[in-house]
């Protein structure tokens, strides 16, 4: 797996790097798009406590990528708004994190409880608002399309919509909010992640274990999933008794 060791420096060591500001979950996305930013731009990592049920570890995630990938700065924004409004299972402590479906292609074949409403818009905003004072033209993310959830904040027709928002509705309008993970495979994620050096060991992925990952979550059955069909160890400790299986 990846080594702490492994350099995030860019091609040309005395050229002035373009600012980009990192939307950065802690999660295992993230942790390649972080890899893959701070390859080629001076990183801005922001991260957002939101009231999800393992909000202290992915936080503490977050910090840890931010830092091994050299980013320049680390911003914590805390939002109280998705505990207020409820009616998702990582905010809600009345809905249940669901197991995820034993048949895999049932994964994402329709919207799952654990959708948190509208919640990237709010991410995006603030990222972009970060943006336009410190100069940056790029804002990062790393939503994925395929084999995912199927949450509709992460498509790419939402991302092409916010970024006309962006146009019309910032200073300047040249920011452009970008997502170069959209249309792999989370296997070729991890692949990515791999040759790139991603921290992988220090992200996290759970919906609800927060000292080990349990394991049955549709979030760890599809890094489960992923990190076995790139044909590599997935080095965050998972509950052994309910670790999810997708043959």
């Amino acid at each position: 797996m990846a080594s702490e060791t492994r350099a995030y420096a860019p091609s040309g060591m005395d050229a002035p790097r373009a600012k980009t500001v990192l939307c950065l979950s802690g999660g295992m996305d993230s942790c390649v798009c972080a890899a893959l930013a701070a390859r080629d731009h001076e990183v801005y990592a922001v991260h957002f406590s939101y009231g999800q049920r393992t909000e202290g570890r992915e936080l503490k995630s977050a910090r840890e990528i931010a830092r091994l990938v050299g980013a320049k700065e680390f911003l914590h924004l805390q939002m109280d708004l998705f505990r207020h409004i409820g009616g998702s299972a990582l905010t809600d402590a009345t809905i249940d994190v669901p197991d995820a479906a034993t048949d895999e292609s049932q994964i994402g074949s329709e919207i799952p409880v654990t959708y948190v409403p509208f919640r990237n818009a709010h991410f995006l905003s603030a990222a972009v608002s970060w943006a336009e004072v410190l100069g940056a033209e790029r804002v990062m993310i790393g939503a994925v399309e395929q084999d995912s959830s199927g949450y509709p904040d992460c498509r790419p027709a939402y991302y092409a919509a916010f970024n006309e928002l962006i146009r019309q509705g910032t200073k300047e309008g040249c920011i452009q909010v970008e997502t170069p993970l959209i249309a792999l495979r989370k296997s070729e994620i991890v692949r990515l992640g791999v040759e790139l050096g991603a921290p992988f060991h220090v992200s996290w992925s759970c919906y609800s274990g927060e000292r080990e990952a349990c394991g049955v979550c549709e979030s760890c059955a599809l890094r489960l999933r992923a990190f076995r069909e790139a044909g590599t160890a997935d080095p965050i400790p998972y509950a052994a008794a309910n670790m999810a299986t997708f043959e």
